[in-house]
């Protein structure tokens, strides 16, 4: 692994743990200004479409106020040059009573700066 690709890991562990911890700002510092975060619930074919860092803010804000508890277990995180995966499943509990267990994965894709400028949620 080189340098840049083990700044990109770091990076993406770094986030990953930010929203175990709720840190709406340590992740979004992360995030390019204009970074774009497709999350797999919403409209199709993308789902939620979040453009640029105050989407980014105010959805984070309404989850982590409507799910309290969600956490996340990562089993593994790679990154191959600008793109990196997360494999996880997250738990919480929904306002409405919905319980969250979910495998999940992240798509990010980083600057070379290491900057993330994309996230995709599936």
């Amino acid at each position: 692994m080189n340098e840049n690709e083990q700044r990109n890991l770091k990076t993406i562990t770094d986030v990953c743990e930010a929203f175990n911890r709720h840190d709406s700002e340590a992740i979004l510092a992360q995030f390019t200004e204009d970074a774009v975060w497709l999350a797999s619930r919403g409209a199709a074919p993308e789902g939620l479409r979040l453009d640029g860092k105050p989407a980014i803010r105010a959805m984070l804000k309404q989850r982590f106020a409507a799910i309290p508890d969600m956490a996340w277990q990562i089993h593994s995180h790679w990154v191959a040059g600008n793109h990196g995966c997360s494999e996880w499943t997250v738990t919480g509990n929904e306002s409405n009573g919905n319980r969250l267990n979910w495998l999940g994965c992240d798509l990010w894709r980083l600057r070379d700066d290491g900057m993330i400028t994309r996230k995709d949620t599936y």
